[in-house]
């Protein structure tokens, strides 16, 4: 292997003129990339990992202040008009992007626009030459019969098939340099380990250099060989894999590990929470950038003083070669997140000392099922087929109890929620709520009493919340609605605020001047408004960063103690469902193909469905991942 980078970043700033002022996105980046090799790149969403990858690919806007240095085999990128960078982009450095639905063109098929990259950067290649190639580069990333599905377009594709397209696409002219932001975010957990996979098997066709930005600790456990933590635009933290994870040194890298639920683990602790959000880099940091959030200044430590600046990587000792951290005390601090942060006490609820069978069920669903009719033709259409979305699906949810259903996309989990939560006289299947079934025929003050039992918490705490109304808006139109008095719609909104762990002061706020940890937690808010017995949470943490994503889970644990609620959870991080759940469905063309306890389902699955699934999820350890 060359002694040489392929790619090298030296004191990368990049910073934005808003209306606001000046943003320092990322602040002095240092990092070298080898051939072959992986480097992970982690931090919260706004660390400046996506800045600092779009700076690498010369995409910025003209109006960004970028400065530094990044080479190319020995060429300075930097300063390059776009024209010179198109030379570079596509053909030695390529990118895989986060979306594939927004990257790739609607309007074009994918014949077309995996042969436009073949042709920007090989003029004299013929039209069978780009096709033979095209075809080549399907079968590559695991598209089935390529040569007819050239002829397709993007939406014809699932989500992890169009980022498989993606990646061919990326890899078409054998590039030198390979940047994946986010590749796998949206993408169930087997299709998650098959792009992991192609990835891998480009990495190894190309010999390329990879970063790996993602905020998911799992991927790159497996994937990675050095990862680089960022913190407020800056790194704070650079190690190789295997000493990062057992050996975390900075307050922020310990504290992210731990907010990591573990597929691998059965027991119920809480996870640790980093409170607090980043600065605000509109400002000049003068300090430890961390310092406001950190467990150890928090209790008095006397590692970051106002007068000593903001601390720079300084080489660990005793830990492994290349091991850099920011933090003063980093020596001091090689321990677990439990030792170093206030983890709060597993809640107990009251219904855990009575065995199952004698709680009352909350939600009875008995052979449900939804089909839908397949059509063809355009203006004489005609049936040609059924699509089971569910099929005969049967479970009950007791008092007290978190019940999942787990699958890839398709398999008709949304699909039942959406089921339960219709209230439809016309439901083949029988569902029940507190013992009553929803297909009687009841006045519209009956159907009322049965919504208020059973509450929803929407995957995109953004978009469920209407950006005109103000918090107390939001919460108070449930209550409005359950015909609850002005005053005492006015006590249960304070109430609210304090029980998911928001200042009531803020309650004249709209929706867009809340993190996203803070619009979900409102969102539970809405949901608990009229003291449900059932809460339906679709996907309720997908959208949020790990630490964040803590702060949510811990949350709903304590809740459930506290109120006596039950849960009925769909989420693709089965890590999230080993951690909150009690019980676990998994759902499989439409059907429940396996149904227990969270502990027997996920240590000892029969299925051969439940067996894939669970060997696909990536652990937070490169040992692990390693076996």
């Amino acid at each position: 292997m060359s002694t040489s980078p392929v790619l090298s970043v030296k004191d990368l700033h990049v910073s934005f003129n808003t209306e606001n002022g000046v943003v320092h996105a990322v602040r002095g980046v240092d990092f070298d990339l080898y051939a072959g090799k992986t480097l992970g790149i982690v931090g919260e969403s706004g660390s400046g990992k996506s800045v600092a990858s779009m700076a690498i690919m010369g995409l910025h806007p003209t109006t960004a202040d970028i400065t530094g240095s990044i080479t190319y085999n020995g060429t300075e990128l930097l300063g390059l008009s776009d024209k010179e960078m198109c030379q570079y982009r596509g053909k030695h450095i390529s990118m895989i992007f986060q979306d594939p639905l927004s990257s790739l063109t609607p309007v074009y098929t994918i014949g077309d626009q995996i042969a436009e990259v073949l042709k920007i950067h090989n003029k004299g290649m013929s039209k069978q030459a780009i096709k033979d190639r095209s075809i080549e580069l399907m079968r590559l990333v695991g598209i089935p019969s390529p040569a007819d599905r050239l002829r397709s377009f993007p939406h014809e594709f699932s989500g992890g098939m169009r980022q498989r397209i993606m990646i061919a696409m990326a890899i078409a002219n054998d590039p030198r340099v390979l940047i994946a932001d986010e590749p796998t975010t949206a993408l169930d957990v087997t299709i998650q380990a098959q792009v992991l996979e192609v990835m891998d098997k480009a990495q190894d066709e190309t010999g390329a250099a990879t970063i790996m930005i993602t905020h998911d600790l799992g991927v790159v456990a497996g994937m990675a060989d050095d990862i680089l933590v960022m913190y407020a635009g800056k790194p704070v933290e650079i190690a190789k894999a295997e000493d990062l994870y057992k050996y975390p040194s900075h307050p922020y890298t310990i504290g992210l590990l731990g907010a990591v639920p573990r597929v691998d683990r059965s027991q119920k602790t809480s996870l640790v929470p980093i409170e607090g959000t980043p600065p605000n880099l509109l400002y000049p940091v003068d300090h430890c950038s961390f310092r406001e959030r950190c467990p150890v200044a928090k209790n008095g430590g006397q590692c970051c003083k106002d007068d000593a600046g903001e601390p720079e990587l300084a080489p660990l000792k005793g830990a492994g070669e290349g091991h850099y951290s920011s933090c003063t005390i980093s020596q001091d601090l090689i321990s677990t997140a439990e030792e170093l942060y206030t983890v709060p006490e597993t809640p107990v609820s009251k219904f855990e000392s009575i065995p199952r069978e004698d709680r009352a069920p909350v939600l009875e669903v008995r052979n449900v099922k939804k089909h839908f009719p397949l059509m063809k033709g355009s203006l004489m259409k005609r049936r040609v087929g059924t699509v089971k979305a569910v099929d005969g699906v049967s479970f009950d949810i007791r008092e007290g109890e978190c019940f999942s259903i787990v699958g890839e996309s398709g398999c008709g989990k949304t699909t039942t929620l959406l089921e339960i939560m219709e209230f439809s006289k016309k439901t083949d299947g029988e569902i029940l709520i507190n013992g009553v079934s929803t297909q009687d025929h009841k006045s519209v003050s009956e159907i009322l009493e049965l919504r208020k039992n059973q509450q929803m918490v929407f995957q995109d705490p953004t978009g469920a919340l209407d950006p005109r109304f103000t918090v107390y808006e939001i919460l108070a139109e449930p209550l409005e609605n359950q015909g609850m008095k002005r005053p005492d719609i006015k006590k249960r909104v304070v109430e609210l605020m304090k029980i998911v762990g928001l200042q009531p002061d803020h309650v004249n706020r709209f929706p867009n001047q809340f993190s996203g940890g803070q619009r979900q937690r409102i969102g539970i808010a809405r949901a608990l408004a009229v003291n449900p017995k059932l809460v339906v949470l679709d996907e309720p943490v997908s959208a949020l960063d790990v630490s964040v994503q803590a702060g949510v889970i811990n949350l709903l644990e304590k809740l459930r103690a506290e109120l006596g609620l039950s849960y009925l959870m769909v989420a693709h991080d089965l890590a999230v469902i080993r951690h909150a759940s009690d019980r676990v469905a998994v759902m499989y063309l439409g059907r429940i193909v396996e149904i227990g306890s969270v502990d027997e389902v996920f240590d000892n699955p029969v299925h051969p469905y439940t067996k894939a699934l669970l060997s696909a999820i990536p652990v937070p350890d490169p040992e692990v991942e390693a076996k």
